[in-house]
C-alpha cells in the first residue's frame, strides 16, 4: 500500500465522514479526484467495506480509469469487484444481469446516436412522413430530451402542440416496441429501464440496495432527473450516499441536468454533512481572482471563494480584436512566442471557444505559423465508416435481431442489393414480425424480390451463421480478425486507393485497442455480463471523445464544455462577446445566462499560469460581418488583475488608468445585435461623424490596402469609396458597417 497524498483539513473531514449523506462543494482545481479515490480507500482499508459493495459514479470513462489506478496505488492491489464507472456504463453493467425482467436477451445492443436517428428515420417512413420537414435527427433530440425528463410519450405529446411535438411524441410511442424487437436499448434507456425495473420489480430494488452498502456520485451537479432518482434509490435504505460537486460548474442544463439537485441535496437528505472544498491547487491568485469575479454575479450557487498558496501570477490579459482572424493570428503569435522562449511547450496551451465553428480562423493561422495544434471535438474514431461497420458485424454476432446493424453490413463489402430491395426485405419482415436477419434466411420465400437479390441475401444470412459458429466465446480482437478474414472487408477498402490504406490502419488500430481491452478486464465485474465481445461491445458503445483524447503533441483546440476537468499552464477564451458568449439564445431562456456565466468560469478555471480572454469587434456569424460589444461577463473582472491589449493602437481600451469607466446600461439580445455597439470613438468625437476622410489608406480583410476617394452617409449607412491597389478589384463601394476595415498605419508611412 503506497503513502496516500497529504489531505488539508477539509478534505480530511469529507475523506473520512463516518457515514450517512455527505455533500461535497468542491471547487475547480480543490482536489476532488483526490478526496474521492482517497476515501474509497478509506472506507475499504479502515472501515472494512468490500469493494463489490461501493458503487461509484465517475462523469467520463476516463475519470474511472484513472480513479481505479489511483486507488489500485493507495491498496497497494486493483480494487476488484469494485463498481466504478459513467452512470451509463453502471447502468449496462446491472442491465445486463437483469434484462430478461424487462423483456430484453442479457446480449441487447446499445444504439449511439446515430443508430437511434437511423431507426427514428424508419419509424417516420412507416408513416408517411417527410424526412426533410421532420428530421430524424430533431425528432430524435426531442425525444431523448423527454426521456431526460422522465416524461412518457402521452404527457409529452400534452406539453405542446406544434407538428414537430405531435410527431416526435407519435414515434416516441412506436420507438420502444420497435427497439425492444431490436433487443436494443438507446442511451437514454440505459438510465430508465434500471428505474422501471425498481418500479416493477421491487425485490431487485431491495436486492440492489443491500448490494451497495456506499453509493458515491462525481459531478453530482450534472446529473439529470434519472440518474438522481437511480442514486436515491440505492441509497435510501442506507442513506451512505456521498455526492461532490461544484453548483458553479453546472453547464449541462441543455442536455437535462438539473443543478437544482445540488441546491436542495440537503433538504433531500436531511442531516446532511456539507464540507466546503474552497483550497486550489491549479492555478494562480490572479487567476483565480478573476474567476471569483466573474462567478459572484450569479444568484442561484450555495457560494464559495477559491484561494490558492500560489499568490500574485501575471495578469490576466484581455485582447480587443479587429475581427477573428485578427484575433487568431495574436494568438498564434504570442503562443508562438512563448514556445521560442522556452516558457511552456505547445502541449501546455489550449484555446477554448463557445461553438465548434470558432476553430476555423484559428486552424487557419496555426496552419500558416507551422504550429501544432489538435482538435478535440471532431470525429470520434468509433464514428468512423469503416470502424462502425466492423462492430456492426460484431454486433450482428452478438444480437441477430439488431436490425440497423444489419442494414449496416448487409451490402459491405458490395453485394448488389439496393435501397428497394432492402424496403421489400423490410415489409417482409414485418409481416412475418421478424428481425430483418432472420428475414434474409427466408429470402428465398420472398417473390417479390429478383432472383439474384435472394441469393445475396440467404448469403448474407448464411456468412453471418458462420462467423457467430467462428467466433463464440473468443476475445473481441480474435473475432475482429475472423470477421476481416471471413469477408474481404480490407480487400474492399483497398480498392479506395490512399484513403482506403488510411482507414485499414483504422481497422488495425481497432483491433489493437480491442486487444488491450481484454488485458485489462475484471473477472469479478465480468460475472453475469455475457461473452467478450458482447462485454466489449458494451465499452466501445459508451466511448465518447473526451476519453479518446491522447497526449498528442500540440496546442490543444476545443469547445470550452469539452474542457471541463482538464487544465493546461496557458489557456486563452477567445470570442467573449455579447451574442456569442453568452450566447444570444441564452438570455430569453430561464436561468440561461446564469448557466453561461458558469460556462465561463469553467473556462477561466483551467488555467494554471497565464490567462488571455480575447473578443472582436466584428464577426462573421451567419454568413455576414457583424459588429459586436465585449461580453457581459468582462464587467466583473476586477481591474487590478487585467492587462489591457489591442490589435490596433488607435482604438480606445474599454478601461483607462487601471480602472473601469462607467459604461452605460446596454440592450441584451436580439435588440444588442440591431443597435451599434460602443466601439470606442475619441470623446469629442459624434457617433455619426464620418471615421474616415478622403485620401487616407484603409485595408480590407479580403481585397487588401486601397485609398478613400470619397465618404458619404452617416450612423449604419456610412459609405465610403476605396480605390484599392490592386487593379483586378479597382474602386469598391463599402458600407462600412460590414467592411471591417483599418486604418493602414503600413501604407500611410511608406
Amino acid at each position: 500500500m503506497t503513502q496516500p497524498l497529504p489531505l488539508n483539513p477539509a478534505q480530511r473531514e469529507a475523506v473520512e465522514h463516518p457515514g450517512g449523506p455527505l455533500l461535497v462543494l468542491a471547487g475547480a482545481g480543490s482536489g476532488k479526484t483526490r478526496v474521492l479515490t482517497a476515501r474509497i480507500a478509506h472506507l475499504i482499508t479502515t472501515l472494512h467495506v468490500a469493494p463489490q459493495r461501493i458503487f461509484a459514479v465517475t462523469f467520463t470513462n476516463k475519470a474511472a480509469g484513472e480513479m481505479r489506478t489511483r486507488i489500485g496505488q493507495l491498496l497497494g492491489a486493483d480494487p476488484r469487484g469494485l463498481w466504478i464507472g459513467t452512470f451509463h456504463s453502471l447502468s449496462a453493467r446491472l442491465l445486463r444481469r437483469e434484462a430478461p425482467l424487462l423483456g430484453f436477451g442479457p446480449n441487447f445492443t446499445i444504439y449511439d446516436s446515430d443508430d437511434s436517428e437511423a431507426l427514428v428515420k424508419r419509424l417516420l417512413e412507416a408513416r408517411q412522413l417527410s424526412t426533410k420537414v421532420y428530421s430524424p435527427r430533431s425528432v430524435h433530440g426531442v425525444i431523448s430530451s423527454a426521456k431526460n425528463r422522465m416524461l412518457t410519450p402521452e404527457e409529452l405529446g400534452a406539453q405542446m402542440d406544434t407538428p414537430l411535438i405531435k410527431v416526435a411524441a407519435d414515434v416516441y410511442a412506436a420507438l420502444g416496441p420497435a427497439l425492444k424487437q431490436a433487443n436494443a436499448m438507446d442511451f437514454d434507456d440505459l438510465l430508465l429501464h434500471p428505474l422501471t425495473l425498481f418500479r416493477e420489480h421491487p425485490e431487485r430494488l431491495a436486492y440492489w440496495q443491500d448490494r451497495f452498502q456506499h453509493v458515491l456520485v462525481d459531478e453530482f451537479q450534472d446529473t439529470n432527473a434519472a440518474q438522481y432518482l437511480l442514486v436515491k434509490h440505492l441509497a435510501k435504505r442506507h442513506g451512505n450516499l456521498c455526492v461532490v460537486g461544484d453548483d458553479d460548474q453546472a453547464i449541462y442544463g441543455w442536455r437535462g441536468a438539473d443543478v437544482r439537485h445540488m441546491l436542495t441535496f440537503q433538504n433531500d437528505f436531511p442531516g446532511t454533512k456539507l464540507v466546503r472544498l474552497e483550497q486550489n491547487y491549479r492555478s494562480t491568485q490572479i487567476i483565480l481572482d478573476a474567476a471569483n469575479g466573474i462567478i459572484s454575479e450569479n444568484t442561484a450557487r450555495l457560494g464559495k471563494t477559491l484561494f490558492t498558496e500560489k499568490k500574485g501570477g501575471e495578469p490576466v490579459t484581455l485582447l480587443s480584436s479587429a475581427d477573428e482572424r485578427d484575433e487568431a493570428e495574436w494568438l498564434a503569435n504570442e503562443y508562438a512566442r512563448s514556445a521560442a522562449a522556452g516558457d511552456v511547450a505547445y502541449e501546455g496551451m489550449a484555446i477554448l471557444y463557445r461553438t465548434n465553428s470558432q476553430s476555423r480562423p484559428l486552424e487557419e493561422a496555426f496552419r500558416f505559423r507551422g504550429i501544432p495544434y489538435r482538435l478535440i471535438g471532431a470525429i470520434s474514431f468509433y464514428e468512423r465508416r469503416e470502424v462502425k461497420d466492423l462492430l456492426a458485424y460484431l454486433r450482428l454476432i452478438a444480437n441477430p435481431a439488431d436490425d440497423e446493424a444489419f442494414l449496416r453490413v448487409v451490402n459491405v463489402p458490395r453485394r448488389g442489393i439496393g435501397d428497394a430491395s432492402l424496403a421489400v426485405l423490410g415489409r417482409a419482415a414485418a409481416g412475418w414480425q421478424k428481425p430483418l436477419l432472420e428475414a434474409a434466411r427466408r429470402a428465398g420465400s420472398v417473390n417479390d424480390l429478383r432472383p439474384n437479390v435472394r441469393e445475396a441475401l440467404s448469403g448474407v444470412a448464411a456468412l453471418l451463421d458462420r462467423l457467430r459458429e467462428a467466433v463464440g466465446q473468443a476475445d473481441p480482437a480474435t473475432a475482429l480478425e475472423t470477421i476481416l478474414a471471413t469477408t474481404a472487408y480490407e480487400q474492399y477498402l483497398a480498392e479506395e486507393g490512399a484513403e482506403g490504406m488510411e482507414r485499414i490502419e483504422n481497422v488495425r488500430e481497432l483491433i489493437a485497442g480491442a486487444a488491450a481491452w481484454a488485458e485489462v478486464q475484471d473477472p469479478e465485474a465480468a460475472e453475469g455480463t455475457g461473452t467478450p465481445v458482447e462485454r466489449y461491445l458494451t465499452q466501445a458503445a459508451l466511448i465518447t471523445p473526451v476519453d479518446e483524447d491522447k497526449d498528442e503533441p500540440g496546442v490543444t483546440l476545443l469547445t470550452v464544455h469539452m474542457a471541463k476537468g482538464l487544465e493546461w499552464p496557458i489557456v486563452a477564451l477567445a470570442g467573449l462577446e455579447d451574442g456569442l458568449f453568452p450566447l444570444g439564445r441564452s438570455v430569453e431562456q430561464p436561468g440561461g445566462v446564469e448557466e453561461e456565466r458558469r460556462l465561463c468560469y469553467v473556462g477561466l478555471t483551467r488555467a494554471r499560469e497565464r490567462l488571455y480572454l480575447s473578443w472582436a469587434r466584428t464577426r462573421y456569424r451567419n454568413g455576414r460581418l457583424e459588429l459586436a460589444e465585449p461580453s457581459r461577463f468582462l464587467d466583473a473582472l476586477p481591474p487590478q488583475v487585467v492587462e489591457e491589449r489591442s490589435t490596433t493602437p488607435s482604438w480606445r481600451p474599454l478601461r483607462s488608468s487601471g480602472a473601469m469607466p462607467p459604461r452605460p446600461a446596454r440592450p441584451r439580445g436580439a435588440a444588442a445585435r440591431r443597435l451599434l455597439p460602443d466601439l470606442g470613438f475619441p470623446e469629442e468625437a459624434s457617433q455619426d461623424a464620418p471615421r474616415y476622410v478622403k485620401g487616407e489608406r484603409v485595408r480590407h480583410r479580403k481585397f487588401g490596402g486601397g485609398i478613400v476617394r470619397a465618404v458619404s452617409g452617416e450612423g449604419r449607412d456610412l459609405r465610403v469609396s476605396v480605390d484599392f491597389d490592386d487593379p483586378d478589384i479597382g474602386t469598391k463601394q463599402l458600407l462600412v458597417a460590414y467592411a471591417g476595415l483599418e486604418r493602414d498605419w503600413e501604407g500611410d508611412g511608406a
